[in-house]
């Protein structure tokens, strides 16, 4: 029987309820002792409890008699990360500190942002999702069953710290540009909220990350052994609907004033559910918004870099999934707030697919997301390759979403450049190949200073190091989604905004473009150095506050907001800081 639903699992039409007969009581940290301090790892201080601490915790002789300082336990781990010979190797390190100490393991991630971030989501994130069920060692997730569907308030309040403040939710039907992983997504989420705490200072017990196993097409999955999910092909979308209503109804009973985010949902999905639940729920998806307003924000600095004046700016998006269209639906908003009209910024845009060039008349069924930029101005004719593409627009940007390596050739880049070059002397092409992890990442960063002779205004996905050539050190930009959705999270939930609107989105964006210092303007960066995203997130958070006070979704007392419009944004920064976490050891 093993094997049996091993390889074919059981057809289920109905569905038990869960019933759980007692509740769970956890110990109070003031009366936890001993093994009880050190197993918790929200409590666990390592070698930093104080000899007072040591006496009235029971904790004499069960730890070193030693008494350290924060910065030495981080020197030690990061002696041993570094020790390590694989990314992999060092995520599992890094997820035993976290397993055993929370506050070391934030304060490794928020000292030290440019080493470990990539370590803790991409690009390595995508390489612990594929392997997520050989390398599970305990849960970190809330992992939903569609078999359990019914018994969704129940897992919830299972769930062992109260009133979470912000949820990541997946299905696992598109993670990053692997495709469907299943339950082995769930490492997206995990590593989505470490960044809101790292990044944004969100308390990790106010945390939940979610995945829903609602099967998987995945059959290299669905054939592993040690798969962790349901061993049965996805259900069909209408029912996986039914699941994401029953789900989000639960999640706003048990948790009422959590922020959900939806996270790598398949692209229709991801549509669909933002548009259902954005005014219901206090929600947004990352993938669509998030990336749209980084994106965004990065466009607004490379535009004014590029001597290229607003009028003649034309973008071909190479991708036109949830991320591709999200993305060009923020950037048609940059130019509607600068006097166009709608129709006259969506004809900016030329978005291309696997078969070309998006067009009302291609002859193929559009999803129903991509028929906002379809053209109709072809005349008929299709163009069917990227190059094609290039030679008829002749753009000033190249945005690429693809999920696939080397897509921006050298043919590419070159004909970008010569339509930009076009336009008359000292302008500058923009290339955001954008994808993750850096495999699938359409051009590297060396590839597009040397294929423009070094005028490329560059921003990427994943991390690229600099680049040096002829004696000229050249910068690149990295459209880190951690640049905004922790800000975007934060100020939603400390405006106490009874949903998140487009407003809210689209000045995130302009706040994080406003967020350099005079040494990044001067380097001719478009985004703050990574070592400053934590700053960077407490601007977007304070913008985002504002506007939800705009937008009259904030539910905070008037009395604060006119207390915080006397004294200026000193005063609503230090009411931010003043509610973050920074974790003392």
């Amino acid at each position: 029987m093993a094997s049996l639903d091993t390889l074919r699992g059981y057809c289920q039409s109905t569905y038990g309820e869960v019933h759980q007969e007692t509740t769970t009581e956890y110990i109070s940290h003031e009366e936890a002792r001993g093994y009880q301090v050190l197993n918790q790892p929200h409590w666990n201080k390592g070698t930093s409890f104080t000899p007072q601490e040591r006496v009235s915790k029971n904790l004499t002789g069960l730890i070193p008699h030693v008494m350290e300082d924060s910065e030495k336990q981080v020197e030690r781990a990061l002696k041993m990360i570094r020790t390590r010979q694989t990314d992999i190797d060092r995520y599992l390190y890094l997820s035993t500190i976290k397993s055993q100490n929370v506050d070391l393991f934030y304060r490794i991630l928020m000292d030290h942002a440019k080493e470990m971030m990539p370590l803790v989501y991409t690009p390595t994130i995508g390489d612990v999702c594929l392997q997520y069920s050989t390398i599970y060692t305990r849960p970190e997730a809330l992992y939903i069953s569609i078999k359990q569907r019914k018994s969704i308030r129940t897992i919830l309040r299972n769930w062992p710290y109260p009133k979470p403040e912000i949820c990541v939710v997946t299905d696992g039907s598109r993670i990053l540009g692997l495709g469907d992983l299943g339950v082995n997504g769930v490492g997206i989420p995990i590593g989505k909220l470490a960044l809101y705490t790292a990044a944004a200072g969100i308390h990790p017990d106010k945390t939940l990350p979610i995945v829903l196993d609602c099967g998987t097409a995945n059959e290299i999955n669905l054939r592993d052994p040690l798969y962790l999910g349901l061993r049965q092909k996805r259900i069909p979308v209408a029912e996986q609907q039914e699941f994401m209503d029953e789900f989000m109804e639960a999640a706003a009973e048990v948790f009422p004033e959590m922020v959900v985010q939806f996270e790598d949902f398949e692209s229709e999905k991801a549509f669909n559910y933002l548009d259902r639940y954005r005014d219901q729920y206090k929600c947004f998806n990352d993938d669509i918004q998030g990336t749209g307003a980084v994106v965004l924000a990065g466009y607004i600095g490379a535009v004014n870099l590029s001597n290229v004046p607003i009028e003649e700016q034309r973008l071909v998006f190479m991708g036109a999934g949830s991320a591709g269209v999200g993305v060009a639906k923020q950037l048609v908003e940059y130019y509607t707030k600068r006097g166009l009209s709608e129709q006259q910024a969506k004809d900016k845009f030329w978005l291309v697919d696997t078969k070309g060039l998006v067009t009302k008349d291609r002859g193929d069924r559009l999803a129903e997301h991509k028929k906002y930029f379809a053209r109709t101005d072809n005349n008929g004719h299709q163009f069917r390759t990227l190059e094609e593409v290039i030679e008829y627009v002749k753009p000033s940007a190249l945005v690429g979403l693809t999920a696939t390596h080397g897509v921006f050739t050298e043919s590419v880049v070159r004909a970008l450049k010569a339509s930009v070059d076009a336009g008359g002397l000292g302008r500058r092409p923009i290339l955001f190949p954008l994808s993750n992890p850096l495999t699938k990442a359409e051009c590297t960063f060396k590839e597009a200073v040397d294929w423009t002779e070094g005028t490329v205004l560059f921003a990427s996905g994943s991390p690229f190091s600099s680049y040096a050539v002829n004696g000229v050190l050249y910068h690149p930009n990295q459209g880190n989604n951690v640049y905004v959705f922790p800000g975007i999270g934060l100020g939603a939930i400390l405006a106490k905004a009874s949903k998140v609107t487009d407003d809210m989105i689209y000045t995130s964006a302009a706040a994080l473009a406003n967020s350099l210092n005079a040494d990044e303007v001067k380097k001719g960066l478009i985004y703050p150095r990574i070592d400053r995203v934590r700053e960077a997130n407490v601007i977007v958070a304070r913008e985002v506050m504002k506007s939800a006070r705009r937008e009259g979704v904030s539910t905070l007392p008037e009395e604060q907001w006119l207390e915080w419009e006397e004294w200026g944004d000193v005063a609503l920064d230090r009411y931010i800081k003043q509610h973050v976490y920074d974790p003392m050891l």
